[in-house]
């Protein structure tokens, strides 16, 4: 297990959390980009808040995006602490074509807002948190959402795999960012709670 969790910090592993449609959850077997890679070594400080930090990478700019068409930057901002799983801009680019822009339609806010919240979850969970959790459920954690749903986090070929409501799956593909009001995990897909 310490191989494992040395592995998960290293940016090696793959944990993924929480936004539904068909399309959304095919997790990729293939090594996370070099991009992500180079984002997996934990911040020196913790000076920005988890907004902050997402706007300052040039891989969240739709997850900023649908943040704020949520309102939900505030809430983000604040004390928290959160644990938030970060969709990529490529992440979003897997979702059938309209779906983001659908989804920044003031009409969709509820719907949105119930999309980003099941990515994030309450408290600060590092990887090393996951990977214990995991491994006390004997292969499977339960992780509950702010928005009420759950993710089952598991370890498959070395990587930690997020599995939501719809049978979807994503890996974390940067860990343990850490931010002054909790810490991003980076995903490489969209995860849904149930429709």
């Amino acid at each position: 297990m310490t191989d494992l969790k040395s592995t998960v910090i290293a940016g090696a592993s793959a944990v993924a959390l929480s936004l539904g449609l068909a399309a959304c959850g095919q997790a990729q077997e293939t090594p996370p980009p070099a991009e992500a890679q180079a984002m997996a070594a934990p911040a020196p400080a913790a000076e920005t808040n988890i907004v902050q930090g997402a706007q300052a990478s040039p891989d969240h700019t739709t997850l900023v995006a649908a943040v704020q068409a949520a309102g939900l930057t505030e809430t983000l901002s604040g004390p928290g602490p959160f644990t938030v799983f970060a969709p990529t801009n490529a992440a979003f680019e897997k979702l059938p074509a309209g779906t983001v822009d659908g989804l920044l339609q003031p009409t969709a806010r509820d719907q949105l807002t119930a999309i980003l919240t099941y990515h994030v979850v309450p408290g600060e969970l590092k990887a090393a948190d996951v990977l214990a959790a995991i491994e006390a459920g004997g292969g499977t954690a339960t992780l509950t959402t702010v928005q009420g749903g759950e993710l089952r986090a598991s370890v498959v070929n070395g990587a930690v795999q997020l599995t939501d409501a719809q049978g979807n799956t994503s890996l974390v593909t940067a860990t343990d960012l850490d931010q002054s009001n909790g810490v991003i995990h980076v995903i490489d897909t969209v995860i849904m709670p149930a429709a």
